[in-house]
């Protein structure tokens, strides 16, 4: 019987270590003296040391973009979601009041396209560096039969520090409390799949619908 390599599978590991090398200086721009390992460490290390603050809470989450991926899919427009999950993650721990440490990401997928995962990771990159975190980690999956054919579902976790004062869980909201809205400036994450079946049914992506 003639040996069966990882590769016949459909997991090509040295594809896999060049798409790493090929993002490691983008990956290595977010980085501050905080961060004490390298890209290929099994875990990601943060010093917590000199934050300024005198009882350090630790504040995580962990989420995707849902179906807006399936527009990236039919647009080939890939240098966004990244940014998108990043901001998503952000502001889910500042609700809390704290600010952002670090990102991990995940990306799986049937086959690993170099432009499209490069693309992802520059959103990554992109939402970090706006948010002043460092992009420490992450996990890149080729898995073909599980996925189709040039397709791919993302992932992160963050995690944040705030001063225990100075949580915000709604506790203090009295009556007379202002409630400050900020408008929108479009879907990033949350209603895609509301939004493809209302839109897509009579428009494609490519159409203009007048304001």
């Amino acid at each position: 019987m003639a040996a069966i390599t990882y590769k016949d599978s459909g997991v090509d590991i040295k594809k896999g270590n060049e798409a790493v090398k090929a993002i490691r200086e983008k990956i290595h721009s977010t980085y501050s003296d905080k961060v004490l390992t390298n890209l290929g460490s099994f875990g990601g290390m943060f010093e917590l040391s000199n934050l300024g603050l005198n009882e350090p809470v630790l504040v995580s989450s962990v989420d995707g973009v849902g179906t807006k991926l399936k527009i990236a899919f039919l647009t080939g427009k890939h240098d966004t979601v990244g940014e998108d999950l990043v901001n998503h993650c952000v502001n889910d721990i500042a609700v809390g009041g704290a600010k952002p440490l670090f990102f991990l990401d995940y990306f799986a997928t049937a086959s690993l396209e170099m432009g499209v995962f490069e693309d992802v990771v520059s959103g990554f990159v992109r939402g970090c560096k706006n948010n002043n975190c460092a992009l420490i980690g992450g996990e890149t999956a080729e898995m073909p039969d599980l996925y189709n054919q040039g397709e791919y579902d993302i992932s992160g976790t963050i995690v944040g520090v705030v001063e225990k004062s100075k949580i915000i869980n709604g506790s203090n909201i009295q009556k007379g409390d202002l409630l400050v809205g900020i408008n929108s400036n479009g879907l990033h994450t949350n209603g895609y799949s509301l939004a493809r079946k209302v839109l897509l049914k009579d428009y494609n992506v490519d159409s203009l619908i007048p304001d």
